[in-house]
């Protein structure tokens, strides 16, 4: 017999105030709900009723146990609810991050139409730079990340989502937007809008320049692809962005094609290795990479 059992026979005779009553609601006979008060009275080494002729009183070591028996036996049952959930299908929580393309663009689509199916489900989202989610997905405050490859561990399991082209864009009275195609080195002392550094995507975007010999002035650094964009026309300055992010922001930014450069990046899924996955998460990866 485990000690909640015997813990919860207690406080069911502290509220019904008789040990006949409390035997009836739990479906035992009486002695051997007694055989139980003895069995915790001898773990806990305190007398916890007192015998009476109208039935049982709560002995002051009674009452302390009474009050933190409550919470324990519903922290319990809280655990078993979470348990629950995790191992079922329709319900329990997926904890996934990604970085501003992710959030902004892959993620918002892929959940509503998996919550059209699992409406019990609910979603953390955590948006923060790769290096950041790989760290998460490490120490478990993240089941899945969505992260720029190559990782920096081998202690991932990885599933490839999709390749991402980086494209150049610019406000529609930029003088290089009128161009059909320009040549990199047109970009040559332009200012720029920059992602965060050192983000995954940042330091791609600068190792291609640099690989061509093309100095720019990044005057700015953001996160999201939305505010990069609008500070692109409010500025005139030009940027590169996520092609997945084109057509969401303000209206008139242009994407201009640059012969001789071309920024793409690998895209996946991540989760710990050795870490298995609830349900709801498994279930949501297969959705994430048959979208892709």
């Amino acid at each position: 017999m485990t000690d909640l059992t015997l813990l919860r026979s207690f406080l069911e005779v502290a509220e019904c105030g008789t040990i006949t009553t409390a035997a009836r609601r739990l479906f035992v006979t009486q002695p051997a709900l007694s055989r139980r008060l003895q069995l915790l009275e001898a773990d806990l080494d305190a007398p916890l009723f007192e015998r009476t002729r109208q039935g049982v009183q709560l002995t002051e070591e009674g009452r302390l146990v009474q009050s933190a028996g409550r919470d324990l036996v519903e922290r319990w049952e809280r655990m078993q609810r979470a348990v629950t959930a995790a191992s079922n299908m329709d319900e329990g929580t997926v904890r996934i991050g990604g970085g501003a393309t992710a959030v902004a663009f892959l993620l918002p689509e892929a959940i509503a139409e998996f919550q059209r199916s699992r409406p019990g489900v609910l979603f953390q989202v955590k948006e923060a730079g790769s290096r950041d989610v790989e760290r998460d997905v490490l120490e478990e405050r993240l089941e899945l990340g969505i992260v720029t490859l190559p990782t920096s561990s081998a202690e991932f399991e990885v599933r490839p989502l999709r390749t991402d082209r980086i494209v150049l864009v610019a406000a529609p009275d930029h003088p290089l937007a009128s161009k059909t195609r320009i040549s990199v080195a047109a970009l040559q002392g332009q200012d720029l809008v920059g992602f965060e550094s050192p983000s995954a995507i940042r330091s791609l975007i600068d190792g291609a320049l640099r690989e061509k010999g093309v100095q720019v002035h990044v005057v700015m650094e953001l996160r999201s692809i939305p505010a990069i964009l609008r500070m692109v026309r409010a500025t005139d300055c030009l940027a590169f962005v996520s092609q997945l992010g084109v057509g969401e922001g303000p209206d008139g930014v242009r994407v201009i094609p640059v012969t001789g450069l071309k920024i793409q990046r690998r895209l996946a899924i991540i989760r710990k290795k050795g870490r298995p996955l609830s349900p709801a998460a498994a279930e949501f990866v297969q959705l994430l990479r048959r979208a892709r």
